[in-house]
């Protein structure tokens, strides 16, 4: 490792939250003159936009010969995109979710993580697991849109932090903003998978760990400056919808693409199937007791997914490392940690569904007494 390196890591990530910014910006443009709402606008569009940064990654690491970092980089960002950045924006502002997100689009994220999970069994993405991830991204796509289109709503004018209004972008500048943001975005992804590489190596970590935890915070840092954004405009739907379809768009597009592509397919690492993909089902499912109570994500919740994903975080670098504490951490973890979180979730899960229920019962109550008011 050199200053090259470290050089090389830095000009990467930058040129990817750059080329970020503006392909968000020209896609959501794009996408808002077409008549499509702020939640598929976040689902489809901007979570295309905000997942490039992961497929050059992913393409670049299958062509350099690095699998690992192509796996652990799509499975580290959806890890990610939940644990750490849903939980900063439920720590910054409780998440509504709407009833779409509760009963098809969350859904689907955890199917496509079960299939992901089913299709890396024998330790290869082939050209079938490619089509069948990516068709299961393109069936979500289209349905999202028929779905949105039916319920588009117009938007007002666009207004500045003063509350003055702001000139529409030209369609013109949203394009331009469109590719110059997918040229930066390569560029910056391969700037960062060779320097991170070559750190990797001379440290003596595994490109999967370099991928699971560096390069994924890295090329997750568009989502996160995204949901942050959508948040301070009060565009709530945004923000989840981008976590939710950038998760899915990863899988399908990031994973399914490249395994298509290239005819050998991609190896996926033995520690990725026995430890981190089962991580990035657990999360996945974890969001549903949550969204489905209250359909709110709180700050409390936010909170135990910051503290989760750093826990993860400590752990791959500990085994990495080979750290005499890792036993020690391991043991709290699985013996105290966990089963905690387990217990609390279950409660939280049974309390709220008996609110509902209670809910529920007084508003049928309350109809049959307006319906018969005799009986009262």
């Amino acid at each position: 490792m050199d200053a090259l390196d470290v050089v090389k890591v830095v000009a990467g990530l930058l040129l990817l939250i750059g080329g970020g910014e503006a392909l968000v910006r020209g896609a959501s443009t794009l996408a808002a003159k077409v008549g499509i709402s702020p939640l598929i606008i976040g689902l489809v569009v901007v979570s295309a936009a905000t997942s490039a940064p992961e497929l050059a990654v992913t393409v670049g690491a299958v062509l350099d010969g690095e699998p690992g970092l192509a796996v652990g980089n799509v499975v580290g960002s959806n890890i990610i995109n939940i644990l750490l950045i849903l939980g900063v924006s439920a720590i910054i502002s409780p998440l509504v979710i709407k009833r779409q997100l509760v009963r098809f689009d969350i859904p689907v994220m955890v199917g496509i993580s079960i299939l992901l999970v089913v299709v890396s069994l024998d330790g290869r993405l082939d050209l079938l697991d490619g089509v069948l991830l990516l068709g299961g991204l393109l069936v979500h796509t289209v349905v999202s849109i028929v779905v949105g289109r039916r319920e588009t709503v117009e938007e007002p004018a666009a207004t500045d932090p003063a509350g003055e209004q702001k000139k529409p972008m030209p369609l013109w500048l949203a394009a331009l903003l469109l590719v110059a943001g997918i040229g930066l975005l390569v560029l910056g992804a391969q700037l960062l998978v060779d320097g991170a590489v070559s750190i990797a190596t001379g440290l003596g970590v595994s490109s999967l760990v370099v991928g699971l935890t560096v390069v994924a915070v890295g090329t997750s840092l568009p989502e996160l400056a995204t949901s942050i954004i959508a948040l301070r405009r009060g565009e709530r739907d945004l923000a989840v919808g981008n976590i939710v379809g950038s998760n899915i768009f990863n899988i399908g597009m990031v994973l399914g693409l490249p395994a298509i592509i290239f005819g050998e397919g991609i190896p996926v690492p033995a520690a990725a199937i026995a430890l981190d993909l089962p991580l990035l089902l657990a999360t996945a499912v974890a969001l549903l007791p949550i969204a489905f109570t209250g359909f709110v994500v709180a700050r409390w919740e936010g909170w135990l997914f910051v503290l989760l994903w750093a826990a993860y975080t400590a752990y791959l670098v500990l085994a990495s490392t080979e750290h005499d504490a890792l036993d020690g951490f391991t043991a709290v973890m699985l013996w105290f940690v966990l089963p905690l979180v387990t217990i609390t979730l279950i409660a939280v899960t049974s309390y709220e569904v008996g609110v509902i229920r209670g809910r529920r019962a007084a508003a049928a109550s309350a109809r049959r007494s307006e319906e018969h008011p005799d009986r009262s």
